[in-house]
């Protein structure tokens, strides 16, 4: 169909057909929020053209922000000023809290730029202060470090290729005159950023599909867009790719480049008089720079999703990954993963600049968790003493050959992994594996009290984190024990001889126990872990969140193997800040935002955000009326009160009557129906009884029964089979009418499976999926949010809001799964009068909350369902 021009609310949106009413809507909300430069909280159900609405009514408002930019340009130019240089040449408006003249005096009595002065020399004094006795600290170690030196012998031979796992001379900031970076070229020049919108959703299957609408939309053939993807998605080296581990590609594709940097520095190396430290280094064939800026052009061209990038770039033999960071700051629309928009430093390596941007964050619902989980780390007891020991061999091998300040770092780590395996009740010198602990339980602390308890209090973390990052220990440690894996591995037992005492024997010629040898050249492999030392660096860089922000958790399991050390963190709005500080305008998306209340206090509010900046838009489904019937059934057919609390839902009478409602609903409903329970062992345990009480062969006669599977690879196979057999079931007619799905709230159907027509003709909820109030996590969640959020007069506490709301996204997640467009139809029932509560009803998408009917009994609400679905199946 040929593309449309529609206008909403003044403004003209070019659309691929003629949009829905709901769709004109959401554009031109969308568009007053860019403009204003808002916070945009924006519901629009699957099956309304949501992906659609938002790229038209995002390129709509950038295309007239062009215009009026270059309209600009032109009438400055007309009247003879430099539009680059506009407003450079007169001194800027200071904002009204700064229009005092200098020098007036303040309520004080002294000139405002006296007390900045004293402010500012109190704060360098007390800088001083403390540089002071941390340069003390540093300088001890490194007598120390230079005392070990020079207590040793000269440096051994190394093995041939060994000198790559050496690690080079560190300087740290302080040292450097000019700081130069790894992955750009110096000559490299700043490049301008036009105004863009940053989009980004959760799953890169999700991006593609995006993609490929805006590939379809009016806006396909004239946006530059560019995807960005992970190095584990991108990257088109292929001895790079099968390394496996997200980690290792990352560090392995920055020491290439690096390595390409320290080519330069070779001559310099080989001057006279001067002993060569490291042979040249490999480089990758796909970082040239002239190839990637030509990659960088024709990725600007057309619109690629990440699988034609990536074909481009073994065309073009250039690097998809830094490519498409090349075209970043001319592209109009880029499109990403959650995960760098979300992570500052991830951010900064992609080189994103969100200043004055527009940012779009699609299937938000789970922001706040997902910036939870990304910040939010843990290490076990096992990967602790594996890194030490790991640590501690490389040490004794290549000791003589590293300079004071690396071996300074190195037993500063050294210290800190011993100190957490101690302050876990365990011993860095024994097996993880045999220890068992006298304590177990959950110890909950703050992030400066954990420091204590460890006794690092005294070590600067923040340099500790520095080093790690430019150093690259941990890939050193890596291919390290990579060589020399077999005497490292952390579950063999070697009494009387140490690690490092089996791999001197195994250099020495003769002896016949030598350890493994490194793996050949393209020999198959399973993608290979990281070096637990890789992940406990980001405990580290955790620990340097402010105290008030997080939490640490011990918790001692047993044995030393099984405890873990884990950093929570309580304020994802920390790490939003950023964004909405820095963006023009954020727009936070999603089919089911409700309950908002969540976004407003936990992340916008305590981001900094001001209440009037928030701006709400949700809008209904495109399905009539008529096709959607969702039911509250407060009892069951032998009027047993259906509340499904953790006391209550084990009873035996309890899952009869559940069991009841079910062989009623499959004898009405055609098709498909999926129940969600609220956890696997519950859906388990009601399975049971059912099949031993002969209910499971009752529903069978009806619907031919499935499983969700606990494996991810299984899912696919699993719903291919459900839809064949509704197929099939409507073709052959019989006794049996379809299939009957069992799933579980927060599993891997609840979200993201698309149950549309047959498929899901009834959605059940049995109870109400709260989490577990034993957690100590949500404990701690609920002790921080009743501290920190203002409680207002008749509301219940942020804490049990925050349960409740919990509860109420996984439920409206999981009943989302049907309606998927604009002819479909489906029921909805909650089994449990827990959701006939006003605030519960409350917290349900719109389009449902006004539909929804109670039923005190379940005679009525049968009724209802058999006539709903009579009806429906007999026009449809």
């Amino acid at each position: 169909m040929a593309d449309k021009t529609e206008e909403a609310g003044g403004v003209h949106f070019p659309f691929p057909f003629t949009p829905y009413a709901i769709q004109k809507d959401f554009m031109a909300a969308l568009y007053q929020v860019l403009e204003a430069g808002k916070i945009g909280i924006f519901e629009s159900p699957t099956g309304t053209g949501k992906s659609l609405s938002l790229i038209c009514g995002a390129l709509s408002w950038l295309r007239d922000f062009e215009q009026k930019k270059q309209e600009e340009e032109e009438r400055l130019l007309e009247a003879g000023a430099d539009p680059l240089n506009n407003g450079k040449d007169q001194a800027p408006c200071p904002p009204p809290s700064c229009q005092q003249s200098p020098g007036s005096p303040r309520a004080t009595g002294e000139p405002d730029w006296v007390t900045q002065f004293v402010q500012k020399k109190e704060e360098r004094d007390l800088v001083d202060r403390l540089k002071r006795q941390e340069d003390e600290e540093t300088e001890r170690l490194l007598r120390l470090s230079r005392a070990m030196l020079a207590a040793g012998t000269g440096p051994e031979q190394l093995a041939c290729g060994e000198d790559e796992l050496v690690l080079a001379e560190y300087e740290s900031d302080e040292e450097r005159v000019s700081a130069s970076g790894v992955d750009v070229d110096e000559d490299d020049l700043e490049e301008e950023h036009v105004t863009k919108i940053y989009y980004c959703s959760r799953t890169h299957s999700q991006l593609a599909q995006f993609v490929h609408e805006v590939q379809k939309s009016p806006f396909g053939k004239d946006t530059r867009l560019v995807s960005l993807g992970s190095r584990q998605n991108l990257c088109v080296n292929e001895d790079v790719r099968k390394l496996g581990s997200v980690q290792l590609i990352n560090d392995r594709c920055v020491e290439l480049q690096r390595s390409k940097h320290e080519k330069k520095s070779v001559a310099e190396e080989e001057k006279p008089g001067r002993r060569r430290r490291l042979e040249p280094r490999a480089t990758c064939p796909f970082y040239s720079h002239k190839q990637l800026q030509l990659l960088r052009d024709e990725v600007l061209l057309e619109v690629k999703d990440i699988e034609q990038l990536v074909a481009l770039g073994k065309e073009a033999r250039a690097c998809p990954y830094y490519g498409s960071r090349f075209a970043i700051p001319a592209a109009q629309l880029v499109v990403l993963p959650y995960q760098i928009l979300l992570h500052a430093a991830a951010r900064q390596a992609a080189g994103i600049r969100l200043q004055g941007q527009v940012v779009v964050i699609d299937e938000a619902h789970n922001l706040i968790d997902t910036i939870t989980g990304i910040h939010s780390v843990e290490v076990s007891g096992s990967q602790l003493c594996q890194a030490h020991s790991q640590l501690l061999q490389y040490t004794e091998r290549y000791g003589k050959r590293l300079k004071a300040k690396n071996l300074m770092y190195i037993k500063q780590i050294l210290y800190v992994l011993e100190k957490f395996v101690t302050v876990l009740g365990g011993n860095v010198k024994q097996s993880p594996n045999t220890q068992s602990l006298s304590q177990a339980g959950t110890e909950l602390k703050t992030v400066s009290d954990f420091l204590f308890q460890s006794q690092i209090d005294n070590i600067n973390l923040f340099k500790v984190k520095r080093y790690c990052e430019k150093s690259m220990v941990s890939r050193k440690l890596f291919g390290f024990t990579e060589r020399y894996g077999a005497v490292l591995a952390p579950s063999r037992e070697q009494p009387k001889l140490s690690g490092f005492q089996h791999f001197l024997q195994s250099l020495q010629p003769g002896v016949t126990a030598a350890p493994a040898a490194p793996a050949e050249e393209g020999e198959d492999r399973a993608p290979r872990p990281a070096s637990p030392l890789m992940h406990i660096e980001g405990f580290l860089a955790a620990l340097t969140t402010a105290n008030q922000d997080g939490r640490v958790i011990l918790s001692r399991q047993g044995s030393l193997s099984q405890s873990s050390l884990k950093f929570l963190l309580l304020n994802p709005a920390v790490h939003f800040a950023q964004v909405v500080k820095e963006c023009r305008a954020v727009v936070l998306a999603g089919g089911t935002m409700q309950p908002v209340s969540d976004f407003r206090e936990q992340l916008l509010a305590c981001a900094g955000v001001e209440a009037e900046r928030v701006v709400e838009f949700s809008c209904g489904h495109v399905i009539p009326a008529d096709n959607i019937l969702p039911l509250v059934i407060c009892s069951g057919p032998s009027n047993q009160q259906l509340e499904f609390t953790y006391q209550k839902r084990e009873l035996p009478q309890m899952m009869d009557e559940t069991g009841r409602i079910l062989c009623n609903l499959c004898n009405v409903v055609p098709g498909g129906v999926v129940c969600f329970f609220p956890s696997y062992a519950y859906q388990r345990q009601v399975h049971a009884h059912w099949d031993k009480s002969g209910l499971l062969a009752r529903l069978a006669v009806r619907k031919k029964i499935f499983q969700e599977p606990q494996r991810v690879n299984q899912v696919e196979q699993v719903l291919l089979e459900y839809s064949r057999c509704i197929q099939h079931c409507g073709q052959a007619g019989g006794m049996v009418t379809g299939a009957l799905m069992f799933s579980v709230v927060g599993g891997k159907m609840s979200e993201g499976i698309n149950f549309s027509d047959n498929l899901g003709r009834c959605v059940v909820m049995v109870g109400m999926p709260f989490p577990s109030i034993r957690s100590a996590e949500l404990q701690e969640k609920m002790a921080y949010l009743d501290q920190t959020l203002p409680r207002a007069p008749g509301q219940v506490p942020p804490g049990k809001a925050l349960v409740e709301n919990l509860c109420m996204k996984a439920v409206n997640q999981s009943i989302g799964r049907a309606i998927r467009h604009q002819k479909d139809f489906a029921s909805i029932v909650l089994l449990d009068q827990r959701y006939a509560r006003p605030p519960i009803l409350a917290k349900l998408p719109a389009w449902i909350r006004d539909r929804v009917q109670v039923k005190a009994t379940f005679g009525p609400a049968f009724a209802a369902l058999r006539k709903f679905h009579r009806e429906k199946s007999g026009s449809s």
